[in-house]
């Protein structure tokens, strides 16, 4: 009767290892397969027959043989599993992903459990490797990162320009003062104004005033380094935060892209259209209290420029 219930014990364990929907592989301690379940069959594409004594090294070459080998070692030595999660090793074995709802991954990513199976004299002889499909849940993460950061970026830009919105940009002012003065390093700001910017709306329409814009965008990206910051201050006035660069060299990188407006031709519904822009220079070489300072010797040099002819650089000079 107990050798009944036993066999039928047996035959319900063998029955769930084969359907359960994770990987099941036994391995005896010379990494040989002795267990191979459907699910391994169904993602491998081999036959119980074919692995049963083969290296799982062999079977997937993909394996980090030493990383794993140490891995079972601790297991049949301290007699304890080991774990492994998708987020420091996405895969074990590599399979193909074939879920119908996270087929956009191209691999299966996988935690995997190893287990110390203990024989009848409580020696450890097998380990266990169970593998768990977890591609939905590293895909959901994937998913969530993706949305976060596209919010954050929409909560940092501005949507006509593509640069740093005037929040955005203010904090990264304020980021460099504070680096200012800490190490003493040069630290410059470059405000710019459109020209007679009412004037294009009024004459062009305020889709045209857009293009204008955003042509002005493009070109303060492509004058800019990569460590400068460019960010629309409002309207039609941006801001560039130069790092590291004097009143001297901020002159110089606002004279090029005044001269590179004043070349520019916006072409909008036919219409061919020419403006210039007015800037305003300020650097640290005098006492300030906050980067708020920095942003008003600039819009002083800015209103300087407007009111002395317009398409002009002023470099603020404390009197």
């Amino acid at each position: 009767m107990n050798d009944s219930i036993d066999l039928n014990e047996f035959h319900w364990l063998l029955a769930v290892v084969q359907s359960i929907d994770v990987g099941v592989v036994v391995l005896d301690r010379d990494y040989r397969v002795q267990v191979w379940n459907t699910f391994m069959e169904n993602r491998s594409g081999v036959q119980p027959k074919d692995a049963h004594n083969q290296l799982i090294f062999s079977l997937f070459p993909e394996i980090d043989r030493q990383w794993f080998s140490r891995k079972v070692e601790s297991v049949a030595t301290l007699g304890t599993p080991a774990f492994t999660v998708w987020e420091q090793r996405p895969y074990l074995v590599r399979f193909e992903n074939y879920q119908p709802i996270t087929g956009n991954e191209e691999f299966m990513y996988q935690n995997t459990t190893l287990l110390p199976l203990r024989s009848p004299d409580n020696n450890i002889k097998h380990i266990c490797l169970v593998i768990y499909d977890v591609t939905d849940v590293a895909t959901n993460r994937h998913q969530l990162q993706a949305a976060n950061a596209q919010l954050q970026q929409l909560s940092s830009t501005d949507r006509l320009t593509g640069l740093y919105n005037r929040g955005h940009w203010e904090e990264s002012l304020r980021a460099a003062y504070a680096r200012h003065q800490r190490y003493g390093n040069a630290l410059s700001l470059v405000m710019l104004d459109i020209d007679h910017f009412k004037r294009v709306n009024d004459t062009y329409g305020h889709q045209a005033g857009d293009k204008v814009i955003e042509q002005v965008a493009r070109l303060l990206r492509e004058h800019a380094r990569d460590s400068d910051v460019v960010g629309r201050y409002g309207g039609e006035e941006f801001g560039v935060v130069l790092s590291d660069t004097d009143s001297t060299g901020a002159q110089t990188f606002a004279e090029r892209m005044r001269h590179s407006v004043e070349a520019l031709e916006v072409v909008y519904n036919d219409q061919r259209i020419r403006f210039t822009i007015s800037l305003g220079v300020a650097d640290l070489n005098q006492p300030s209290n906050s980067h708020a300072d920095l942003i008003a010797w600039a819009d002083q040099a800015l209103y300087t420029s407007k009111k002395t002819g317009r398409n002009r650089v002023t470099v603020y000079e404390q009197v």
